[in-house]
């Protein structure tokens, strides 16, 4: 075999290493977002808002800064002693708490305990999230809605339940392995006791620290102070249903699409902390400008055209959700990076509700960003432009020496000359696809090619 065949033979094996330990490492970030995903749900993950106190005998104990804990009380228990059936009560009773359990998991929320005629769940534990308080009082609301129903049909003991709520610091002790428990002490779970003890059968009582989270969700009547001791008086609320604006029922008791949209929005804040986390931890370190900071610089950027160009608040957050999403797929490599980030979206924002159709709008909007640009809608424009703003901004200089050096760590580039004409070619063919940025950055990125044929040496 000649040296020439021995050559290409060896460069042909080289190109298939190569593309087998991309493979690999492809698969390990995809295990390793498994990870994080099922993290979301068990809450195991290192970006947790709580502080580890002492570690024995197969216990854990953790201060968490804020859970929303929801005491109740089954009111009747206490007949069963003078029943005769007893025992078929105590089955009834169990069912009713086995659907008690059905509804706060939906919310990702933790039941604590049943004993007897308590029932205690918490939100917020041991994952930290932002909605737990509302989640909270939604699950208080079906609990109560499922009563209601039952003694509508007659078709169970007609039980009566009295709920206290409220939203602050506990310390958990945390046993278990395949089960995991958790028993909670400290103010919040305290609170709750003592305003539950306050409280009236179907009513849903709140503290005013859960108040302010919930306050622009919820009707919310006060109903008068609670004295505790070390803390002062606690003001206490009845919720008495949804806003108006967002149910379209006559109870208040269904939430419409506009609270499913409200929700969102506020989740959007513990999704962009698990992005961002996420990225500053694994992106490549040599990416100097498709970075945090790039996809910072999109976010805001969405947002500002996206709030010119006059979208409505579900259109900028799928601008948003994208802007986020748009560069993760350089965790793993380059070229095709969209196509990854798609990936990446699909399989992390149901974990934070989002429906398939805003997904495949979200994904469509990463998928944009694709050089050429080639925008086919509003939210695409805004997307693009978003993504290449920089080109018509005042730290264009700074921000392309970034690229440059990105570039050229992977011997993409191999010197300024070169980037130099590369840049004025690009930006000499580029456009911009909105009002606001043909009105705020043409005229600025006409002075980038100005600038860049002075720095050129032929």
């Amino acid at each position: 075999m000649t040296n020439s065949l021995l050559q290409i033979e060896n460069k042909a094996l080289k190109e298939q290493v190569a593309q087998l330990q991309l493979q690999v490492k492809q698969l390990q970030l995809e295990l390793k977002s498994l990870r994080e995903l099922k993290n979301i749900k068990s809450g195991t993950s290192t970006t947790q808002e709580h502080t580890d106190i002492t570690v024995s005998g197969g216990m854990q104990s953790k201060r968490f800064k804020m859970v929303t804990v929801l005491f109740s009380s089954i009111k009747g228990f206490n007949q069963l002693q003078d029943s005769k059936n007893a025992q078929e009560l105590i089955d009834e009773l169990d069912t009713l708490y086995f659907e008690f359990d059905a509804i706060v998991e939906q919310y990702n929320i933790k039941k604590i305990k049943s004993l007897g005629d308590t029932y205690m769940c918490a939100g917020g534990i041991p994952q930290k999230n932002r909605t737990n308080p509302i989640e909270v009082v939604l699950s208080a609301m079906q609990i109560l809605d499922l009563l209601r129903r039952k003694k509508q049909d007659n078709s169970a003991r007609i039980w009566d339940i009295c709920m206290g709520i409220h939203t602050g610091p506990v310390q958990a002790t945390i046993s278990g392995k395949k089960s995991i428990s958790y028993d909670l002490k400290g103010d919040a779970a305290n609170i709750a006791s003592r305003i539950e003890a306050y409280s009236t059968p179907g009513k849903i009582i709140i503290s005013d620290m859960t108040y302010e989270f919930v306050r622009d969700f919820f009707i919310c009547d006060k109903i008068g102070g609670l004295p505790v001791k070390y803390t002062g008086v606690i003001d206490m609320y009845e919720v008495i249903g949804f806003k108006p604006k967002f149910s379209d029922d006559d109870l208040l008791v269904i939430p419409n699409e506009r609270f499913k949209l409200k929700l969102t929005l506020v989740r959007f804040a513990d999704l962009e902390e698990y992005i961002l986390n996420r990225l500053e931890k694994e992106l490549p370190q040599y990416l100097y400008y498709h970075n945090v900071k790039h996809t910072m610089d999109v976010l805001i950027g969405v947002e500002v055209i996206g709030v010119a160009e006059n979208v409505n608040e579900e259109e900028l957050l799928l601008l948003k959700t994208a802007a986020l999403f748009h560069d993760m797929g350089q965790i793993v490599q380059s070229k095709g990076h969209e196509e990854i980030s798609c990936k990446y979206a699909r399989d992390i924002l149901p974990h934070y509700e989002y429906s398939q159709k805003h997904i495949d709008a979200i994904c469509e909007l990463i998928m944009a960003t694709q050089l050429p640009p080639n925008p086919q809608n509003l939210l695409q424009k805004i997307m693009c432009d978003s993504d290449l703003d920089y080109l018509g901004r005042s730290d264009f200089i700074p921000v392309s020496d970034t690229l440059y050096d990105e570039l050229h760590y992977q011997n993409i580039i191999t010197n300024k000359n070169d980037w130099n004409k590369l840049q004025i070619s690009f930006i000499s063919k580029h456009q911009y696809f909105t009002n606001f940025a043909q009105n705020n950055r043409e005229v600025n990125k006409q002075n980038q090619i100005k600038r860049l044929m002075e720095l050129i040496k032929e």
